[in-house]
């Protein structure tokens, strides 16, 4: 589904493959004990098909989607729904999804004018059922639906997805009798992609939910099945990122594919890397870009300034795909070269010349080829990531699975808000 070539210049010495080796175990213990959910979700099937009726009310009755949640309860669902596209259609009904991620008062007030709110369906997802900015986002939704929404039929616009246990959330939905679904208290928001707060906004909009499941799971087993480390992707990219900050101080990881679908999937990885290994003053700071648009903003940098930075590259072959140039309209002679190409020939171009000038400049950089972007790609792309992101998580010494430091952010806002006097920024 995918290929990974890593060049790199710069002398490493002679890795140890215990680190990793142990790494990789340690992965192979949590799926077999239950204890890593994300190991676990892309092998089952019976959720699913439970899932489906929940779909089947949702687009029956609705055809605006709105996603209430941030960070990890987000970011992974619109890096699969990126597949299908802002208007993606299902069956002869137009289903449109609304990723209402960041708060903010004039983009929470403007999507909720442009709503049809009778005909609009919100996905509320918190894994502690304590997030500020969802409960916000919450509670304004369900006042602009009681000023057009009968009050026996407001339940019917929420799904809500939490955890099992007590919280501002779960009591909010309990209290209205809005349909709830557990989340899992293993399962880390930027590890749930697998899960439920991925798969049921992607079954909204028709994506085949199982093939992304599948691709993952291949992407484990074959992690499993490997003779040594140096035969698993994420192992040898991790093994070399962590090598190259630790002997030549290289502590930024930029992603840039050169594919508008997997724009969000960029997003998702820099909330994937930073949170998990960015801890008691370790980590690597993760930089995502798109090409082509970044070449005119980050790559002059890239090219031209600080040594400090491995490069991940991912392209698909888009040859032949998009608009045609015809020869007419590029009859400018300075144009001839665009004659006859099309849209995805222009990036293919694109993407090849900037992998050389990387590797001209003496860059280390990681080149990932897609087969093809689909949800089975996908799927086996976002698992190497989290695979690799906890087996240089094991090499770094720090736990993947906390974040701990932003907890007292969220406690000075609550306290801010309490006080009922907001500090001035005027």
């Amino acid at each position: 589904m995918y290929q990974q070539t890593i060049f790199n210049p710069l002398p490493l010495p002679p890795q140890d493959a215990d680190p990793l080796g142990e790494a990789m175990a340690a992965l192979g213990r949590g799926h077999d004990s239950g204890g890593l959910p994300f190991l676990t979700l892309p092998e089952a099937r019976e959720d699913i098909a439970l899932m489906r009726p929940v779909v089947d009310k949702i687009i029956s009755k609705f055809n605006e989607v709105v996603i209430l949640g941030t960070g990890g309860s987000s970011l992974g669902a619109q890096a699969l729904c990126a597949l299908k596209g802002p208007q993606a259609a299902r069956d002869e009904q137009q289903i449109r999804l609304h990723f209402l991620d960041n708060l903010g008062p004039h983009s929470m007030a403007s999507l909720l004018c442009q709503l049809n709110l009778a005909r609009s369906h919100f996905i509320v997802v918190s894994k502690s059922g304590g997030t500020a900015e969802t409960m916000a986002q919450l509670i304004a939704a369900f006042a602009a639906l009681r000023e057009v929404a009968d009050s026996d039929k407001i339940a019917e616009h929420f799904t809500v997805i939490v955890e099992p246990s007590s919280s501002p959330l779960r009591r909010f939905a309990e209290s209205r009798r809005l349909p709830t679904f557990d989340h899992d208290p293993n399962l880390g928001g930027r590890f749930s992609v697998f899960s439920m707060v991925g798969l049921l906004p992607a079954m909204v909009v028709g994506l085949d939910v199982a093939a992304f499941r599948a691709g993952a799971a291949e992407t484990f087993r074959l992690m499993r099945q490997a003779p040594s480390p140096d035969h698993v992707p994420a192992a040898v990219a991790a093994g070399v990122l962590v090598a190259l900050h630790a002997a030549h101080g290289i502590n930024i990881n930029v992603l840039m594919p050169y594919d508008c679908r997997l724009e969000r999937f960029a997003a998702w990885h820099q909330q994937l890397w930073a949170e998990s290994l960015g801890k008691d003053g370790r980590g690597a700071t993760p930089v995502r870009a798109l090409g082509p648009v970044d070449q005119h903003s980050q790559l002059q940098l890239y090219l031209d300034g600080p040594a400090d930075k491995f490069y991940t590259v991912i392209t698909s072959d888009q040859r032949g795909e998009g608009p045609l140039l015809t020869a007419d309209l590029a009859d400018d002679p300075d144009l001839a070269y665009l004659r006859g190409h099309t849209i995805g020939d222009v990036v293919t171009a694109e993407a090849a010349a900037t992998l050389t000038v990387l590797k001209e400049r003496g860059r280390p950089l990681r080149h990932i080829r897609l087969r093809a972007v689909n949800e089975r790609s996908l799927g086996a792309l976002m698992m190497h990531f989290m695979l690799e992101t906890v087996i240089a998580s094991r090499l770094y010494g720090v736990n993947p699975y906390d974040q701990p430091a932003v907890e007292l952010g969220k406690r000075l806002t609550k306290e801010y808000l309490r006080a009922g006097s907001l500090p001035s920024f005027s």
